[in-house]
């Protein structure tokens, strides 16, 4: 079963072909990065107005990649929500102009569940049920219990700033360029992590839940005082990221301890950070947990994961109707059981 995959949710147009939610015939992603650099973040309208003008060609870029052509395609999956409004319509129309030509079947996804899905692509060992997933990415950052392909429940989530997000702001502060979490992440491994002690948040005794505002607030704060003035940047990008992976790192522990899982994935953009991928291997080895993340490509967004999304829920998710909608704010829960 081949499935095309379609993800405009933010400002990379990605499309992709997958066979049997597992194997990647072809993946096809195109950032946005220079036209939104001189902003210092990403603009809903040019994101919008860019994936106009890629779609099309990506779509076929994909299916030349997979030695394809349209009629061979099984079904037609696009991330539904959450994101921002303008960029989800692009992909949407799309995804439903091509099903209704090709008279193929439609699968809205939640691009959160095609972050838990990522850990399947091309592997022969996905990861078993029930396992834990942490999901980090620029707009969310959360612990998600997943017993099957649609029984996922949120056990921990954010107050406030997502870790990701809180990477590009804190980048912004130390004058990096856009995208900042991964030029931190570059700049943090010359450094320091124990060189400033910036606070980590700990919840009620029975919360899983994570912020990381106040961190943020904390490593400006430090930066205007006279000793962050003379402190080295690297030194503080390494001291904010460890901050960072410690907070993530003793969420999941707990949460760990609180089930009965298999496994555990990391996924998300954030699930590509050096420090991150370290503590989570070095976790694993001393709890001798099964843990999987997904190769750098698909940690962030991509449509491989939404077209694999579609292919392990597709059993009880119905076909969606050409009336389907995009959602800037589309719930977690299984939209397709409701």
């Amino acid at each position: 079963m081949v499935l095309l995959g379609i993800e405009t949710s933010c400002d990379d147009t990605a499309t992709a072909l997958v066979a049997d939610g597992r194997d990647v015939l072809a993946s096809v992603s195109t950032n946005q990065d220079a036209f939104h650099a001189k902003y210092g973040g990403i603009v809903p309208e040019i994101a919008s107005r860019r994936h106009v003008a890629l779609l099309s060609a990506a779509v076929e870029d994909a299916l030349g990649r997979a030695n394809l052509a349209l009629p061979q395609i099984n079904g037609v999956a696009v991330t539904r929500g959450p994101g921002l409004i303008g960029s989800l319509v692009v992909g949407v129309a799309s995804a439903k102009a091509l099903a209704f030509a090709l008279g193929k079947p439609l699968y809205g996804v939640n691009h959160l569940h095609g972050h838990i899905f990522a850990p399947f692509l091309d592997r022969s060992d996905p990861p078993p049920y029930p396992f834990l997933a942490l999901l980090v990415s620029g707009g969310h950052s959360q612990l998600v219990a997943v017993e099957s392909a649609t029984g996922m429940r949120i056990i921990g989530r954010t107050h406030d700033d997502a870790a990701g997000e809180a990477f590009d702001k804190t980048a912004r502060l130390l004058g990096l360029p856009y995208p900042g979490g991964p030029e931190l992440d570059r700049l943090a491994q010359r450094g320091n992590p124990r060189a400033h002690a910036f606070p980590r948040h700990r919840p009620a005794a029975d919360s899983l839940d994570l912020s990381f505002s106040g961190l943020k607030t904390s490593v400006r704060y430090f930066l205007e005082s006279p000793a962050g003035r003379d402190a080295k940047h690297e030194d503080v990008a390494a001291s904010f990221q460890a901050a960072v992976v410690d907070v993530l790192m003793a969420r999941l522990h707990a949460a760990y301890k609180r089930g009965n899982y298999r496994a555990v994935i990391l996924s998300g953009g954030v699930a590509a950070n050096s420090a991150l991928q370290t503590a989570f291997r070095t976790w694993s080895d001393r709890n001798d947990v099964t843990v999987f993340i997904p190769p750098p490509q698909y940690c962030t967004d991509n449509a491989a994961m939404v077209a694999a999304a579609a292919y392990h829920q597709r059993d009880v998710a119905r076909v969606d109707p050409l009336t389907l909608s995009a959602d800037p704010n589309l719930p977690f829960e299984f939209a397709s059981l409701a």
